[in-house]
């Protein structure tokens, strides 16, 4: 089972998740495995059977319940993974909390903050290092996640920090919040805009440290815009949806980067939307108001 190919996908039994599970089921082989996770055991254990029995799967498929806002699961599961597999070729993390715009940001920011960016921090210490030579490790984030979405005086908190220094900005920009000072010091009130930019950060901060040897491996990582799609997470913040994907369209192209083999080195640690780069020192700060965001 060594030579056999491990991918993982967090936040799998649904959405954006899932049908990066079923792409990648569909299009490895028999003796490799697509472990997909979740935190409610059902759902998870019906979405692993659904595309285990789906008649386009070839590889083999498992689910396994994560909560990712658990550190000491994560950590465990990389250990797993590195024992009974010698490490891991493909890791996905896509795990969100939903927020629906008549929540209080403030009241829902802990669990935000523990998904999307505590959790993107373990991951990337723990799954980096088990990686294999032309693996892929991908943080689904967004095109908000570029630098200029915050303010000018926040810009200097992420830009060429180490994975540590990224840890300490979130960690602030939580107490700021709970402190209420977090709209004083510049915070977007809207906890998507920081939590991407962060998640985006830290990818940088790991894959510079590590640029070199993966370039020279095959290996990829990356964060990943996959451009607007249509889930219960993000369909009551946006009122026109013409333009947007099914999961499946989206994770098509996610899909298609993580089994190509080579690295294009203008990709490698960057933010990447449709095979292109989306440039970190671009974008500008939202008009909040029009969001009519609850504090």
């Amino acid at each position: 089972m060594n030579n056999a190919r491990i991918a993982l996908v967090t936040g799998a039994n649904q959405g954006l998740g899932r049908a990066l599970a079923e792409g990648l089921a569909a299009r490895m082989d028999p003796a490799d495995l697509v472990l997909l996770t979740g935190r409610n055991p059902e759902r998870v254990a019906a979405a692993a059977a659904e595309i285990a029995a789906a008649p386009g799967t070839r590889s083999q498929v498992r689910g396994r319940v994560l909560d990712v806002a658990d550190a000491e699961s994560i950590t465990a599961l990389a250990a797993e993974l590195r024992e009974s597999h010698g490490g891991v070729d493909i890791v996905v993390s896509n795990a969100t909390t939903r927020v629906l715009p008549d929540q209080s940001q403030s009241a829902m920011a802990d669990e935000y903050i523990d998904v999307a960016n505590t959790a993107t921090h373990t991951i990337l210490r723990t799954f980096a290092p088990i990686l294999r030579p032309g693996g892929r490790l991908f943080v689904v984030a967004s095109s908000l996640g570029t630098l200029g979405h915050l303010p000018e005086q926040l810009q200097p908190l992420f830009d060429n920090a180490t994975l540590d220094q990224v840890e300490y900005a979130v960690e602030s920009w939580r107490s700021a919040i709970h402190s209420k000072t977090a709209e004083e010091a510049g915070w977007p009130r809207w906890l998507n805009t920081p939590s991407k930019v962060a998640q985006v950060a830290a990818v940088r901060a790991v894959a510079a440290e590590r640029r070199a040897k993966d370039l020279a491996t095959g290996t990829l990582i990356a964060s990943i815009c996959p451009g607007m799609v249509d889930t219960a997470t993000s369909r009551p913040w946006f009122s026109d949806y013409s333009e947007a994907q099914t999961p499946a369209e989206a994770a098509s192209a996610v899909v298609d980067l993580a089994l190509t083999p080579g690295v294009d080195p203008d990709q490698y640690g960057e933010l990447i939307q449709f095979g292109k780069v989306v440039p970190w020192h671009s974008g500008t700060p939202l008009d909040e108001q029009a969001l009519q965001l609850i504090p």
